[in-house]
């Protein structure tokens, strides 16, 4: 997937209402995790990657700064991250505890 021609999204828009479900591509456009949820606002959200799994059942959510992923909307509108970590630098953070 092409990323060049996707809209970025500004710090305004990282809410859950917009994040909520979106993959998370890592290296090589290889899916990496869902985002499940949000916490805070602009420049400080953090959002909760769910990785591995299935169906998001057995899937480990940790927890990252959405400005350390790139937030975009495809030509369809549909909103998804890019991130250099792989699916394993991900299973490899702390166990974010809801």
């Amino acid at each position: 997937m092409d990323h060049s021609n996707h809209t970025r999204l500004t710090a305004s828009k990282y809410t859950e209402a917009v994040l909520d479900g979106a993959t998370v591509y890592g290296p090589g456009n290889e899916t990496v995790g869902t985002i499940s949820h949000t916490h805070g606002a602009g420049e400080e959200t953090e959002v909760v990657i769910d990785v591995g799994g299935f169906l998001g059942i057995g899937a480990k959510p940790v927890l990252v700064p959405a400005r350390n992923l790139d937030l975009m909307r495809d030509e369809s509108g549909t909103v998804h991250a890019v991130t250099t970590w792989t699916k394993d630098d991900l299973k490899a953070m702390p166990t974010h505890e809801h």
